[in-house]
């Protein structure tokens, strides 16, 4: 029982975590050799350099040190930002980590964008290697690869439970394909297996100068895709994605290898992986091609349902504005779509595919977010492991963190020839975050609010003089201590005053988990306070926690802030406020009860 659970654990981590990183195979090799000659020591070198990037970047970074950093078993940028900030007494310093966190967040939000683009174009660009295709169009390639993104995109809405089941056994039939055709390619040349010293990298980079400083960048894509084994943390476990990797490096290593032997003897080669395997196994190609492409579309499924799960976080802890947010199962609440983001993200595949046209000139704008929020990753583990007085595990952060900047500043070089479209796509994201906390921050200070004391005194002596309305009202605040004026507004100016009157808190907690609903204690006599506190990565109707405290309100009132600027940027937010829905419908709150009250605000 316990091997079936561990090996079902083990393959749906397969299809859910390393999708990404699984069909890098597909180009990294390829654009590695578009500027250098392909020599023997060039060969042994990048091989050398592809096994380390993965032994250093993925396994020890994320596996070995990120994956001892969590909060309940969930990791992610948003993790480390909340055990970073638990750590720190300065304002200034927590201020920084809560700036680096955003930072991340829209790298990875801006790369998100490219790894589709990059994994389907590549694989689709294997049809040109069919007997009877070789004269294909690169239009038709492009064509194709966006009709795929397209219907990728398109079955968004209706949930992706019903097919997640089959992601993991095509995943692990993918890497048991890259195993067999490595290792075919390695019997002819089993030579290439002495890319697991480290010197044959060392001694590359040594002696190819500039050029090999800059196929750094293009090396790293390895990679790209482990930041992932963190990320999915809390979704899977760490066990069974540790367990998941040890088979997946080797599956990797052994056809980078493959790759490598393949090129000693082919060194005419462009697109190596589909001509090493059309070489060894010609009647094998179509199905290969076909199951490269069903790989690149998981790849694909993993980096979309990621965004959306990081752009859930941001709004739950209100660094980002309520995106709509649908639930698409009605068994589990964590399977969610928001739209907005599901339309912005195709369009800007779809950009991105015919902007570059093709995956080799697609791979220059690739890597660039990665290594900034590997990097990022890395100076978070150093602060915290120095924090929490763990000198070896500091050392090793440091040290990964200096490999990181290595990688980082190798891929700078791609900033004019593609590299800034992934700043461009991530700028958006940071700009509307912000734009939003900001702007949340400048509205508070602007709100006239009623102090604690003077508004008791008043809602007592209305309470006790006027004519009340029958059962309860629920009227939503953030501060107790300090009375928003639609409250005063509502009950003083407009006589709102029910005869059981509760205000309603909703707390983020920095842990990912739980749901508690609690009555504080009472404030005055038919004045009483009920606070729900949730972690960050729930997923929570406020209606079924106000249900299970038994609590039947006849009415819910909210205040709406009518904005008013001549701040060109606070008109953005004001815009974001407007267009956007508000926490009310993001926190499920029953709408038939709802009763905004509209306060005009100057910022």
């Amino acid at each position: 029982m316990f091997r079936s659970e561990s090996a079902k654990g083990i393959i749906k981590a397969l299809g859910l975590v390393f999708g990404d990183i699984g069909t890098s195979p597909i180009y990294t090799v390829t654009v590695a050799f578009l500027i250098l000659p392909k020599t023997p020591d060039n060969i042994m070198g990048v091989m050398s350099l592809i096994i380390w990037t993965m032994s250093i970047l993925v396994s020890l970074q994320y596996v070995v040190l990120a994956m001892r950093l969590s909060i309940r078993g969930e990791g992610g940028t948003i993790v480390l930002r909340e055990i970073l900030s638990s750590l720190l007494r300065e304002n200034k310093k927590k201020a920084f980590v809560a700036m680096l966190s955003i930072i991340g967040i829209s790298l990875l939000m801006g790369d998100g964008v490219i790894t589709p683009a990059i994994s389907i174009l590549s694989a689709v660009e294997g049809i040109a290697l069919i007997p009877g295709f070789e004269n294909i169009s690169r239009m038709f390639i492009v064509l194709l690869a966006g009709v795929i993104a397209i219907v990728l995109f398109s079955i968004q809405s209706r949930g992706t439970e019903k097919v997640a089941f089959a992601f993991g056994p095509i995943t692990l039939v993918w890497f048991l394909a890259l195993i067999v055709f490595g290792i075919v390619s390695i019997m002819e040349f089993p030579g290439v297996l002495a890319a697991f010293n480290p010197w044959l990298g060392i001694r590359f980079l040594m002696t190819s100068g500039w050029k090999g400083f800059i196929v750094l960048g293009e090396i790293f894509l390895c990679a790209t895709g482990g930041e992932a084994l963190y990320a999915d943390m809390g979704h899977l476990g760490a066990k069974p994605i540790r367990q998941a990797w040890i088979g997946v490096f080797m599956a990797l290593s052994l056809n980078y290898l493959g790759q490598g032997a393949f090129l000693m003897n082919h060194p005419d080669a462009k697109n190596i992986l589909f001509e090493m395997v059309l070489h060894y196994a010609g009647s094998l190609y179509i199905p290969f091609l076909l199951l490269s492409i069903a790989a690149t579309i998981i790849a694909s499924q993993a980096m979309i349902s990621g965004t959306f799960s990081i752009v859930y976080q941001a709004i739950a802890t209100r660094i980002m504005p309520a995106f709509k947010v649908n639930y698409t199962s009605a068994e589990l609440k964590s399977q969610i779509y928001i739209p907005s983001v599901n339309w912005f993200l195709l369009m800007a595949v779809l950009f991105i595919m015919i902007e570059f046209g093709e995956s080799s000139r697609l791979a220059a704008a690739y890597g660039l977010a990665v290594t900034g929020t590997m990097t990022i990753t890395g100076i978070m583990m150093v602060w915290i492991f120095h924090h929490r007085k763990m000198p070896f595990l500091t050392l090793l952060s440091f040290l990964v963190t200096c490999i990181n900047v290595l990688y980082l500043s190798a891929n700078f070089y791609k900033i004019p020839h593609g590299g800034y479209w992934s700043l461009v796509l991530g700028s958006l994201p940071f700009a509307i975050i912000l734009i939003y906390t900001k702007g949340q921050k400048r509205l508070y200070k602007a709100m006239k609010f009623r102090p604690f004391e003077k508004f008791i005194r008043e809602f007592n002596e209305t309470y006790a003089s006027v004519q009340k309305i029958k059962g309860s009202a629920l009227f939503l605040i953030r501060d107790a201590e300090m009375i928003p004026a639609y409250i005063t507004q509502t009950m003083f100016s407009h006589g709102i005053i029910y005869e059981d009157n509760v205000f309603l808190s909703v707390v983020v907690r920095s842990d990912p988990y739980g749901v508690i609903g609690y009555y504080k204690e009472d404030i005055a006599n038919g004045l009483r306070s009920f606070e729900i506190q949730i972690g960050y990565m729930e997923v929570v109707s406020a209606e079924d926690v106000i249900r299970q405290a038994g609590i039947e309100e006849r009415a819910i009132y909210y205040g709406h802030e009518d904005i008013s600027t001549r701040n060109p940027v606070w008109k953005i937010f004001s815009l974001i406020k407007r267009i956007l829905p508000t926490f009310i419908k993001f926190y499920e709150f029953p709408s038939a009860k709802m009763h905004g009250v509209v306060t005009k605000v100057e910022i």
